[in-house]
Order: structure tokens, then C-alpha cells, then sequence
């Protein structure tokens, strides 16, 4: 554990301050590729402008004899990118693996300028963050990396969903973390083959009826509330965001946007996409609705400074209410610089 004293200090001589705030900009969909295909690469340049954060992906779906070719095919695709205000990210794989030294030192050597997050796998307690922290600031200082590059944890694990909050506060270099639904579907044996969403057994049933012979209704309830919970709490209360991962079912794009929707009402920031028609699912639940907007800033100018009682609509507005609008109105913001006809519709 780093004492207050020295936890805003560069780990490294020579290596970029840490930030105290992470940089304001929109992140509603991570869209993940895969670099060792060329023909991927070759439409980066339109997917950057469809997507607020791009992440090139080291780890899961990549095979063992395309490590090597992935890593340099990140290198190659994002340096020869414009990405404009789209983040640059990269998840490289576990920590326990023999590839994860190469694709820190590799990337960061030959990309670190252009690089913003370097996304975590398995991440199982502070350890890990704190082992990477170390090893990104003596690279940073080696190759002369002008900004820090911030860490992304993935919870994949009971162990990592345990720590969940030691994990949040173990370095300033942390800007949030994403469920992984699957390895931690696998790490808590749960009954799933399942990437994401719900599962049509886990529910509850009604109570049973005096009328004999009345079907009990049976409500699917959601498998991933309670990690997701638990991540919202301990990044929030940190200052970082929270994301939803992998849905896997690519052509269920209701079950998504169902999932989404309840990661966005929750307090996450945004979700992966895996496929390109996630990406309009994630930019759509995860930007506010024009009509919710609207009320916000009806509200945030009612209550100038937040104080007091405004009545708008028959519906008694306070101190409590001009919090929930400025969320709303500060996110429809953020959308606001990435996205013209959003902007418009919100009068910002």
C-alpha cells in the first residue's frame, strides 16, 4: 500500500506525473478488434469515428500462434491512425502468461504516446495493479512517454470480485474496471456457457394461487446485479468508471440492449462491443434520452446553485433531485463533444 504521502509521485525517475482526475471524455462503447488481421486494420479509420474508445485485444479470441502477430499488428495499426478524440486501448494478456511482458514492453517502447489504457486481465487484488504501476513507469521513463497510461482492471475472478475496492484504491494510474462475465462465470462454477446476460433458470417463482390449477408465474432475474453492483460502488467511490463487458450472443441485440440498459441505470459508464452492431446498441442506451435531458436542464435552471425547493411539472424538485439532473445534464455533455445530432437534440 502506498502512503498519501507518496502516492501522486512518479514510480520511475524521469517517469510522468500520475494524474489526480482522469480526462473527461465520452465512453459509452469499448469496441474491441483483433490486430493479426489485416483487413481489421485496414478499417480502423472508420471505426474510430464510430466508437468512443478502441481497444485492440491481445488476450481471449486471439490463438497462441497469432500472440506475436497481434502485438505488432496493434503497434503498426494505432501508430498509423488518427484517432481524433477516440481513446486508444489495449488489452494484453494475464498476467500469469508468457506474453505479457513482451506486449507491456513492446507497445509501450514503440506506441506509448498514443496509447491511453492498458486493460488488465484477471485481475485478483491489488498485487497486480500494483506490479504493473511499477513496471508502466519505468517503461514510461525509458521511452520518454509524455503522459501516464492509466490501468484498467478486468473482475474475472472471486478472488478479484473479493478485493474489488483494495483494487480501486491501489494506484492513481486506475481508471476503472469491466465485468468479465465469463471467467468469472467459470472461477465461481457457476452453471453457465453463457457470456453475459441473464439465464432463462435463474429467477423466482410466485407465490401459488388459492385458484387451483393457476400457472405460477416464473420472473428471470439478473445473474450479474450483484458483482455489478459492488464494481459501481467501489469505481465511484474512487473516482473511476465502471463498464459492462462481453454480451457474447452477437445476434441477440434485444438481450444486449437489455443488459446495457441496466449496466447505464446502474451508474456504468459504458460496455464493450465485440461485433460492429453492438456499437449503435452501446452509443444509444449509454447516451441520456433527449427527453430526460431536457427535464435536467429544466431542473439545474430552476435551482441555479442547488439549494431551495422548485416545483416543474406538478413533480417537487431539491437539493437531492439537482444532483441526479447534473449527472445527466454533465454526461449529455460529454456526448455532446463526440456526437453532433446528440448535441442538437439535447440544445447543447
Amino acid at each position: 500500500m502506498k502512503l498519501p504521502l507518496n502516492f501522486y509521485k512518479p514510480m520511475a525517475i524521469g517517469a510522468p506525473m500520475p494524474m489526480r482526475e482522469l480526462p473527461l471524455r465520452a465512453e459509452r462503447v469499448v469496441h474491441f478488434f483483433p490486430p493479426h488481421l489485416e483487413k481489421i486494420r485496414a478499417r480502423l479509420p472508420d471505426t474510430a469515428r464510430k466508437v468512443d474508445v478502441l481497444c485492440g485485444n491481445l488476450e481471449d479470441a486471439i490463438p497462441i500462434d497469432a500472440k506475436e502477430a497481434a502485438r505488432a499488428g496493434f503497434i503498426e495499426g494505432v501508430n498509423a491512425l488518427e484517432p481524433g478524440d477516440t481513446a486508444i486501448w489495449v488489452r494484453v494478456n494475464c498476467l500469469n502468461s508468457p506474453w505479457v511482458l513482451d506486449d507491456i514492453e513492446q507497445i509501450v517502447r514503440e506506441a506509448g504516446n498514443r496509447l491511453d489504457v492498458v486493460m488488465i486481465p484477471k485481475v485478483e487484488g491489488p498485487w497486480d495493479i500494483h506490479f504493473v504501476d511499477q513496471y508502466l513507469a519505468l517503461l514510461e521513463a525509458r521511452h520518454g512517454v509524455q503522459k501516464p497510461i492509466l490501468i484498467h482492471a478486468l473482475l474475472e475472478t472471486a478472488q478479484g470480485v473479493m478485493n474489488v475496492e483494495q483494487i480501486a484504491a491501489a494506484s492513481p494510474r486506475m481508471h476503472g474496471m469491466s465485468l468479465g462475465p465469463a471467467d468469472l462465470a467459470a472461477s465461481r462454477g457457476m452453471k453457465t456457457t453463457r457470456v453475459g446476460g441473464g439465464h432463462p433458470r435463474y429467477g423466482v417463482l410466485a407465490d401459488p394461487s388459492e385458484a387451483e390449477g393457476d400457472q405460477r408465474a416464473f420472473v428471470q432475474q439478473d445473474l450479474w446485479h450483484y458483482t455489478l453492483a459492488r464494481m459501481v460502488d467501489a469505481c465511484v467511490a474512487h473516482g473511476l468508471r465502471a463498464f459492462y463487458g462481453p454480451f457474447g450472443d452477437i445476434k441477440d441485440e434485444a438481450g444486449c440492449e437489455a443488459q446495457f440498459r441496466n449496466a447505464f441505470l446502474m451508474g456504468c459508464t459504458g460496455a464493450w462491443s465485440l461485433a460492429p452492431n453492438q456499437i449503435p446498441i452501446a452509443l444509444r442506451v449509454f447516451s441520456p434520452e433527449v427527453k430526460e435531458v431536457l427535464f435536467a436542464k429544466r431542473i439545474l435552471e430552476a435551482m441555479p446553485d442547488g439549494s431551495g425547493v422548485a416545483m416543474i411539472d406538478g413533480k417537487m424538485q431539491d437539493d437531492a433531485t439537482w444532483k441526479q439532473a447534473k449527472v445527466m445534464v454533465d454526461l449529455a455533455q460529454l456526448v455532446a463533444r463526440k456526437d453532433p445530432e446528440r448535441a442538437a437534440a439535447y440544445g447543447l
